[in-house]
């Protein structure tokens, strides 16, 4: 794994934007979304059916339907961050209004066969939240920031014979890294021995076993949504077929930046700070399929399996840098730079378009219900579950420019290498139940989501724990649901080669209050 992390740090600004193995894991590892009864118990719904939610997860379950059904779901996110990066501990929060499944079933009989039924769907949910702030700061005296962009000039010099004058051309190779860096001296080129090597100015500090003072900030918001339109065939409530057709929408922004500090009194040694900010956004519009199928070999069991496709999604990025550095001179006098990105890619936003295939889906699941009988209001309650697969490691990235150069096309093979070696696949566990008494119901819920990472020094997860009542009379019904989130993950600031990187280990707890309002006609 370090090795392919390596390349793709030493060429991976080659490109005109480049996408990073993170990309991958950001669209395929999430919890599942669904309206408030569906998050109440722990988002299980590949047997159950009898749920708008079905569209996105097993579109058999439309087939329950025998009536119209309009639903609407808003939830608020509160979200609290916890990070400990080299024993320094940091908090943050962010909260967020977001949406779950909105849209229309229509179910209907058959004339003809009584014992047929048909149901279509539409309907639109937010897949992925990805509102939230992480922000953390400590000492360091291993490694700097800046490092990275030295050993990728290095690299570019050794391998393409990219000088200084390439570098900060209008159309440079490495726009957003390199060539800020060179231009404000935060690395440069010096003489060690009889060799000429890139050395980063921070680099003194470290060699004269001080640390630096180093801060990071990442805020990022929008989602990853879906418009689906699902239809499923009831035979004789035995048998159940489903279908839908997605369309993935990616609306995703991010603002990161990094500080470093001296923090040594020294006034000879280069080197006083720098701040970097890196500007990123990504749109993006795709198709995908999902096919289930629910079988009832009793009354009172279902019995449910489901396929999705990978997304095939057309994206477009944009991405500006800044850089501000505070060099000292020889006599201590120091002297500011500033830069951005933009001159290097003719004065505009760096902009790559591209087409990503998402990680396909497997599920399992079975529910049993307490008093099944056709009339839903006699029925006492179920227990539900769910097993899913997600192929982490599948995820690809291929070229959309009209003129892609073979630089570009070879970073996204060797970008397509490191996604398969540092993800793999994962089981996800989604578990729930509900009792009725009379018009008012009562839930719980719990989910687990496996790590998807392959080789790293830390183990991630997700789990979530439900709760929530609901109601329905004459038509109306309305269902409250309190989900509490809690994920262990890791944020790696920067990567570097022939060294340990350090990392900073976050708990990230998340509180979701979800309400469905629903009208069946």
């Amino acid at each position: 794994m370090k090795k392919y992390l390596f390349i793709i740090c030493l060429i991976g600004s080659m490109d005109v934007v480049a996408q990073v193995p993170e990309d991958a894991i950001r669209y395929s590892w999430y919890p599942q979304s669904g309206t408030a009864r569906n998050q109440a118990i722990g988002g299980a719904m590949g047997s159950l059916g009898g749920d708008i939610t079905a569209t996105f997860v097993n579109p058999a379950g439309l087939g329950f339907y025998k009536t119209q059904e309009f639903v609407f779901t808003p939830s608020f996110i509160f979200t609290n961050n916890k990070v400990d990066y080299r024993g320094t501990n940091s908090t943050n929060n962010r909260n967020a209004l977001t949406v779950g499944p909105i849209g229309w079933v229509f179910g209907m009989g058959d004339n003809v066969k009584k014992r047929q039924s048909t149901a279509f769907s539409i309907a639109f949910t937010q897949t992925a939240n990805l509102n939230n702030v992480i922000q953390y700061k400590g000492l360091n005296n291993l490694s700097s920031f800046s490092e990275q962009f030295a050993e990728e000039f290095a690299n570019a010099n050794q391998q393409y014979g990219i000088g200084i004058d390439e570098v900060l051309n209008q159309n440079s190779p490495l726009p957003y890294t390199s060539a800020p860096a060179v231009y404000t001296f935060l690395i440069d080129t010096v003489t060690r021995g009889n060799q000429i090597v890139v050395r980063a100015a921070p680099e003194n500090i470290l060699d004269a076993g001080q640390a630096l003072q180093q801060e990071y900030r990442r805020k990022t918001s929008g989602g990853l949504y879906e418009l689906a339109f699902g239809a499923a065939v009831n035979d004789n409530d035995k048998w159940l077929f489903g279908a839908s057709m997605g369309v993935p929408i990616i609306d995703y922004a991010s603002n990161t930046t990094f500080k470093e500090n001296d923090t040594s009194s020294n006034t000879l040694n280069g080197f006083k700070s720098f701040e970097y900010t890196d500007d990123y956004v990504t749109r993006g519009i795709g198709l995908n399929l999902k096919l289930g199928a629910i079988f009832r070999p009793r009354e009172y069991i279902r019995i449910g399996v489901a396929l999705h496709t990978p997304s095939f999604i057309w994206a477009q990025d944009e991405r500006t840098t800044t850089l501000h550095t505070d060099i000292e001179g020889p006599s201590g006098n120091v002297t500011q730079y500033d830069v951005s990105s933009e001159i290097f890619t003719n004065g505009q936003p760096g902009k790559s378009k591209y087409l990503q295939m998402s990680p396909w889906k497997a599920m399992l699941s079975a529910s049993y219900v307490f008093r099944e009988t056709e009339n839903v209001t006699r029925q006492k309650g179920f227990l539900t579950a769910d097993v899913e697969y997600v192929n982490h490691k599948g995820t690809r990235f291929s070229d959309n420019n009209k003129e892609s150069s073979s630089l570009s096309k070879d970073y996204k093979k060797q970008l397509n290498e490191v996604i398969k070696d540092a993800y793999k696949g994962a089981f996800n566990f989604r578990v729930g139940g509900e009792l009725k008494f009379n018009i008012i119901m009562a839930r719980l819920g719990f989910a687990y989501y496996g790590d998807p990472y392959r080789d790293v020094p830390f183990k991630a997860s997700k789990m979530l724990a439900s709760g929530g009542l609901g109601y329905r009379n004459k038509g109306f019904f309305i269902d409250l649901t309190y989900v509490q989130h809690l994920t262990k993950d890791a944020n790696m600031p920067y990567v570097l080669s022939g060294q340990d990187n350090t990392f900073a280990t976050t708990r990230v707890q998340q509180s979701n209050v979800v309400a469905t309002l629903g009208w069946k006609f």
